[in-house]
């Protein structure tokens, strides 16, 4: 086995850490998750795709599409984090609406139509991290060792 594929296959085993760590939050802890905490899960999942593929087939460009996917999932997790942290306003779909001169009869449609779990609320959270919190530092993480998977191997693949 190549350097390329052990490196591929841990960071693929990393991104499968988080998802089973995500499921288990949700299954075993009972915490639903938002709109956004489901997008967070997408980019592991390819990741974890992507490291059978190195296996199978060892190329320099599925090491380089891990790092994209991770990069996307650190996104995404940076992006929920700053929605926490009320940084920037989030999707109106999945956030609490703020009336200002809003109609009430609007208001309360809109608080209706809003899913159960909200993205601007922190379900969780370790050292004053949240979970998204903690998936953007994690995914930035697993992007070097997809990023130290394509540089371990020669140019040629």
């Amino acid at each position: 086995m190549t350097d390329l594929q052990l490196r591929g296959i841990g960071a693929a085993f990393g991104s499968l850490v988080l998802l089973l760590a995500a499921f288990g939050f949700q299954v075993i802890g009972g915490l639903a998750p938002c709109p956004l905490c489901l997008w967070q899960r997408w980019p592991h999942a390819v990741a974890v795709i992507l490291g059978f593929l190195i296996l199978l087939f060892p190329f320099r460009w599925i090491a380089a599409a891990g790092a994209l996917a991770m990069l996307v999932g650190a996104g995404i997790g940076l992006w929920h984090a700053g929605i926490e942290l009320k940084w920037w306003a989030g999707p109106g779909t999945c956030t609490a609406p703020v009336a200002g001169d809003m109609d009430p009869a609007d208001l309360l449609d809109q608080i209706m139509a809003a899913p159960v779990v909200l993205c601007d609320e922190v379900a969780w959270s370790l050292f004053g991290i949240s979970m998204a919190g903690w998936n953007a530092i994690a995914s930035a993480f697993l992007a070097g060792l997809w990023l130290r998977a394509y540089a371990s191997s020669s140019a040629s693949q």
